[in-house]
C-alpha cells in the first residue's frame, strides 16, 4: 500500500460520509414535503431553492477537493502531522456538509429560514478550506512556482469573492444567483477547461 491510498482512505471515508449527510438531509426534506402535499396541508413545508442549491455547491466543492487529492498524490508521505491535517480538513467538510440541510426538518415551515441560519457558517469554513488548501500548496516548493499564476490566483479570488458576498448578503434573490454563480464556475472549470 502506498502513503497515497494510506491517507486517502480516511480522506475519502469522511468525504464519503459529507456526501450522504447532503443525499441524506435532502431525502429528509423531500418525504417531508411529499408527506405534507399528501395531507393536503396549504400551509405545507416547502424546500425552497436555497438549501437545495448549497447543497449541490457543497457536493460539487467536496469532489473539487477529492480531485485535488488525486492531484497531489505523489507529494503525499504518511506522517503524524499528514494525517492529523487530513483529519482536520476532511472533518471540516463533514461539519459544513452536515449543516446544508437541517436534522429535523419538520421544525420549518421553510428551508430558506435554515439557509440563513447556516449560510455564513458554512461559507466561512470552505473559505478557510481553500485559504488551508493554498498554505498547503505554497509550502510546496516544487509545486508553489505552478499555482502561482495570474489565471489561478484570479479564479481563486474571485472564488473567495463570490462566497463573502454570499456570507453578507441576506437577499434570497441575490444569494440564488451567487450560488448559481459558483456552481456554474465549478462546472465551466471541470467540465470546460
Amino acid at each position: 500500500m502506498s502513503d497515497f491510498e494510506f491517507i486517502f482512505v480516511l480522506y475519502a471515508l469522511i468525504l464519503g460520509l459529507s456526501l450522504v449527510e447532503l443525499l441524506g438531509g435532502f431525502g429528509r426534506a423531500l418525504e417531508l414535503e411529499f408527506a405534507r402535499d399528501a395531507e393536503g396541508r396549504e400551509n405545507g413545508f416547502k424546500i425552497g431553492w436555497l438549501t437545495p442549491l448549497m447543497a449541490l455547491f457543497v457536493m460539487i466543492d467536496l469532489m473539487s477537493f477529492w480531485m485535488f487529492a488525486w492531484t497531489i498524490r505523489p507529494l503525499i508521505t504518511v506522517s503524524a502531522p499528514m494525517l492529523l491535517g487530513v483529519v482536520a480538513f476532511s472533518s471540516a467538510y463533514y461539519l459544513a456538509a452536515r449543516l446544508v440541510f437541517p436534522t429535523d426538518p419538520e421544525r420549518f415551515r421553510d428551508l430558506d429560514t435554515h439557509y440563513f441560519r447556516v449560510a455564513r457558517t458554512i461559507f466561512g469554513i470552505l473559505i478557510a478550506l481553500v485559504l488551508v488548501q493554498w498554505a498547503y500548496l505554497l509550502s510546496l516548493e516544487n509545486v508553489r512556482d505552478q499555482i502561482i499564476t495570474p489565471l489561478s490566483i484570479g479564479v481563486t479570488v474571485f472564488f473567495i469573492f463570490l462566497m463573502g458576498l454570499a456570507m453578507l448578503w441576506r437577499n434570497r434573490h441575490v444569494q440564488a444567483v451567487l450560488l448559481v454563480a459558483l456552481i456554474v464556475r465549478y462546472l465551466i472549470l471541470y467540465l470546460v477547461v
